[in-house]
């Protein structure tokens, strides 16, 4: 059968064969060290496109999508396994810098789901339980002895989330440049009326990940962003991957534009302290997103107990419409489509979709395949609301697992 006429299934069979015959003769890693050879890997860079294949078929979707969705930019990586399928980038960065697959750009919740990994090495280690009430190390939280860990990472307190509050939505128009404690943070969540009882449902709130983070510092004793190196980045070897105090991104920047305030403007040093726990508060080039969609996506770092609670921590509301908070608020989940420790299970699929002011990324990981999507947009002048980093992962993975779509989610 000519490589034209091939099914896009066995197209990536063939592939993953190939990269798994490589494989072969590679040293094993063990889990929690770096992958082989991170410490002397290659740059971030474009890969040769062949005429056809795999890799041919998801340049042509990132081409398509930049086109049809108004994208300044669309960076993608494609692995099976960790072995790299595609890596390229179109558009541009700024007018007459074109983007380039080493720029960095923010990772927002993706360091979510490294806080959910860095609790569950804790309870590997016998450190900590899941069902420990917040209160023994966040005393001044409102009902802390009927809050637990688990409902702080799988987001079951029923806490506001403060970034729907008219109030906080105003001021971050008014001045995108603000600097945000996380005191301010919890202030403006636990100030209102709890959705509902702690754990008798579910609803996205970032509050809840600004107190994981500090639960986490005072479980350890070290500051969040040392405690994620040590039991997240350097472990899957995220070099690229690093928080920030300030809204400083490292060198080379993708930078981002939005119309979010009414006038197409630059958003990249925009202030990103409210969308996470200080110190998680991150950025990444598109290679450190492959690998961490595939070193978090597989569990690499964790027991295989809890590998399953990462996926599956006994989240309230599936199968469902949730109805004890607001409609907007609360998603309407399935069996399929839920919330882990920090990350979306989108059926077959273990992922996170960042979106800020402008940026728009998504991790997605295929655990029966090995197969990771990487995808990084930012926005131009005419793009439409909605998530379009998602949308092309969607489209990577329809081509090159069409038996295992990525559903929708929100």
């Amino acid at each position: 059968m000519s490589p034209a006429r091939t099914s896009p299934r066995t197209r990536l069979a063939a592939l993953t064969a190939l990269l798994t015959l490589g494989a072969l003769i590679a040293p094993v890693e063990a889990a929690g060290t770096p992958p082989a050879g991170a410490g002397h890997r290659r740059p971030c860079v474009a890969s040769r496109v062949p005429d056809h294949g795999p890799a041919r078929d998801v340049l042509g979707i990132a081409r398509r999508a930049k086109t049809e969705m108004d994208l300044k930019s669309v960076i993608v990586r494609v692995t099976v396994d960790g072995r790299e399928v595609v890596t390229t980038a179109l558009g541009e960065s700024m007018t007459g810098v074109p983007a380039t697959p080493a720029m960095h750009f923010r990772n927002g919740n993706v360091a979510i789901s490294y806080m959910g990994t860095a609790l569950l090495r804790l309870v590997d280690r016998g450190v900590v339980g899941l069902d420990d009430p917040v209160a023994r190390w966040l005393p001044d939280l409102p009902d802390g002895e009927r809050i637990t860990l688990r409902m702080l990472a799988a987001s079951t307190t029923g806490l506001v989330d403060y970034v729907r509050l008219p109030e906080f939505q105003q001021a971050v128009v008014a001045d995108p440049y603000r600097q945000w404690t996380a005191k301010e943070l919890v202030a403006l969540a636990t100030r209102k009326e709890r959705w509902y009882e702690p754990g008798t449902n579910w609803s996205y709130s970032h509050a809840n990940f600004v107190l994981l983070g500090a639960a986490l510092e005072k479980i350890t004793g070290t500051r969040l962003d040392v405690l994620l190196e040590e039991e997240v980045l350097r472990p899957l070897g995220l070099r690229e991957t690093r928080n920030g105090f300030t809204p400083d991104i490292p060198e080379p920047v993708l930078h981002a534009f939005t119309a979010d305030r009414g006038t197409y403007e630059e958003s990249t040093f925009w202030n990103p302290s409210w969308t996470t726990a200080p110190g998680a508060v991150e950025t990444t080039d598109i290679c450190d997103l492959a690998r961490s969609a595939g070193g978090i996506g597989s569990g690499r770092l964790l027991s295989p107990e809890a590998y399953q609670e990462l996926l599956n921590p006994g989240t309230v509301g599936l199968g469902h419409p949730t109805r004890t908070c607001p409609a907007t608020v609360c998603i309407a989940q399935t069996e399929a489509t839920h919330y882990g420790m920090g990350l979306l299970v989108l059926g077959d699929w273990v992922s996170q979709h960042p979106l800020f002011f402008g940026y728009s990324a998504s991790q997605a990981y295929l655990p029966s395949e090995r197969l990771s999507i990487a995808v990084s947009t930012t926005n131009g002048p005419t793009a439409p609301a909605g998530h379009s980093a998602h949308t092309i992962a969607q489209r990577i993975a329809a081509v090159l697992a069409p038996d295992h779509p990525i559903p929708d989610f929100g």
